[in-house]
């Protein structure tokens, strides 16, 4: 691990949001090289890239969340492999597949991209962030997430349907509706609530999942 100072975390971790006011600034050319230069290529892992992404009218909310689930190596590693699956129409999904794998293919250590693409298809599946107003992250996170969840369930849902039509079998619709994804095997949990009484110290423990 390194020390990154106060600009560059905002370069790696907010989207290329600038300590210097509000304009569209990126590591690129001479910028990136003196920063790899002046951490030390020594310090990078290996087959690790550290990229911002280009700011499109107060999208930091969207590029950091990008960033922090990209660095989630697990979440990582599922959307790229999405990316190798047939090609499917295009979805937040697959527009967020492009551009972990435009990252992980960067010849360069450091740099920056515009997820011009993802924002756009954003932009036209919800239009609470088809506007150049800044957003929530955590709402964010959690429209990304279910909404690659219903994606997922959906495909299965379909190839299970096909192979009941290649087989001619029957299978129980109480199964489709309990199929979990890699985004529940990797984000959902449990959510406990403890209630004690003051008086006899009784105690009432309520979970719930989730995701």
């Amino acid at each position: 691990p390194f020390v990154l100072s106060t600009s560059q975390r905002l370069f790696f971790f907010h989207g290329i949001c600038s300590p210097y006011g509000f304009r569209p600034l990126g590591l690129e050319g001479a910028n990136a090289s003196a920063l790899e230069k002046e951490i030390g290529p020594e310090q990078f892992p290996v087959n690790e890239h550290y990229f911002g992404l280009v700011n499109f009218g107060n999208t930091c909310y969207c590029n950091s969340v990008l960033q922090a689930l990209y660095f989630c190596r697990p979440f990582r590693e599922k959307v790229l492999a999405y990316k190798v699956q047939p090609r499917k129409k295009e979805s937040l999904l697959t527009c967020l597949s492009d551009l972990f794998n435009s990252i992980a293919t960067q010849k360069k250590k450091v740099g920056v991209i515009p997820p011009k693409k993802f924002i756009s298809r954003l932009r036209k599946e919800n239009e609470l962030f088809d506007n150049y107003m800044q957003q929530d992250a955590h709402e964010f996170l959690n429209y990304l997430l279910n909404t690659i969840a219903d994606l997922l369930q959906e495909e299965k849902k379909q190839e299970k349907q096909n192979g009941k039509l290649q087989n001619g079998s029957i299978e129980s619709e109480e199964g489709d509706k309990t199929d979990l994804t890699w985004v529940h095997e990797i984000f959902q949990g449990t959510l406990t609530n403890e209630t004690r009484c003051l008086n006899c110290e009784a105690v009432r423990l309520k979970q719930n999942k989730t995701s």
